[in-house]
């Protein structure tokens, strides 16, 4: 998932998508444990895509509060 995609989508967007990655992730643990799981990169690619989300709502709150504090200028 790239940067630009994520910050094209809504914030509602983001956080459902971060618990679809968050029960996927969960899922690869069970299939790790029964052996079922043959890729093991994908725990390290899911759980980089879930601070890749992170990053993106938190990009938004800066952004809101420097809004709400009434610009760049306001230090």
């Amino acid at each position: 998932m790239v940067m630009d995609e994520i910050r094209a989508l809504s914030s509602d967007d983001i956080l459902d998508k971060i618990e679809d990655l968050k029960v996927e992730m969960y899922t690869f643990r069970l299939q790790k444990e029964s052996g079922e799981l043959k890729d093991t990169t994908l725990f390290r690619k899911t759980r980089r895509d879930i601070a890749r989300l992170k990053t993106a709502l938190r990009e938004r709150e800066l952004a809101a509060e420097v809004v709400a504090r009434g610009g760049a200028n306001a230090e």
